[in-house]
């Protein structure tokens, strides 16, 4: 079993969500209330450790009206156990998860990462993503929203574990060879192996475009999971 995913991101008009430099300023303040409304929608959140280094991010409610414990669970998919002992997503805003791979679980760092954070070893060198989403469904996370980086939308995808993506697109271009794309990692070879999307809804948020997409070979719509 696995939780639905909900991969949320913004992006501008050429498909970057940060600039070469880590600048990500993208969405307009009315698409960050949505973002937020999503959060207090869903069981837990999830991003990569890149992200949480670059950004050092919260990952709670706080652009609409909430309490504490409308904070989704926080997730970080972070092999190497590298997150940084004094980041906003160990503060005792939410319950975090750190998934890290089996080979760094006995690491000096990782056993103090445990006294902030449940701790969930699987994969030899790399976090096992299938085991992580078993992992995450049992301990009652039934939605989970995807925030990436793009490292992580890639592998997330690839293993059939998106069941959704909502993007925001915004009326710039940054180019660069450098920056981030939506989707990173190593990529398919072929356009054929490219995973498919159905488009279920499109709307404007000032001057943002917000399209939903079903993913059509997800391990839930396949009914796999």
């Amino acid at each position: 079993m696995k939780p639905y995913v909900i991969l949320n991101a913004a992006m501008t008009l050429d498909g970057k969500i940060a600039t070469k430099t880590g600048s990500s300023e993208i969405s307009c303040k009315e698409d960050l209330i949505r973002v937020h409304k999503l959060r207090y929608e869903v069981d837990g959140i999830m991003v990569g450790i890149n992200t949480v280094i670059e950004d050092n991010p919260k990952l709670t409610v706080s652009k609409i009206p909430a309490k504490k414990e409308d904070n989704p669970i926080r997730v970080v998919v972070d092999s190497k156990g590298r997150t940084p002992l004094n980041y906003k997503i160990l503060n005792d805003m939410a319950p975090t998860i750190i998934a890290v791979a089996e080979e760094y679980t006995k690491t000096k760092k990782v056993k103090k990462l445990s006294k902030y954070a449940d701790i969930f070893p699987s994969g030899k060198k790399h976090v096992d993503l299938v085991k992580l989403m078993d992992y995450l469904y049992k301990k009652g996370i039934k939605t989970l929203m995807l925030e990436g980086g793009s490292t992580l939308n890639f592998s997330m995808i690839k293993e059939g574990l998106i069941d959704e993506i909502r993007i925001c697109i915004a009326p710039m271009v940054v180019g660069g060879k450098d920056a981030k794309t939506l989707f990173d990692g190593e990529g398919f070879n072929y356009m054929k192996d490219s995973v498919k999307l159905e488009l279920k809804d499109s709307y404007n948020i000032d001057t943002d475009l917000i399209l939903e997409y079903k993913v059509l070979n997800s391990k839930s719509n396949n009914k796999t999971c």
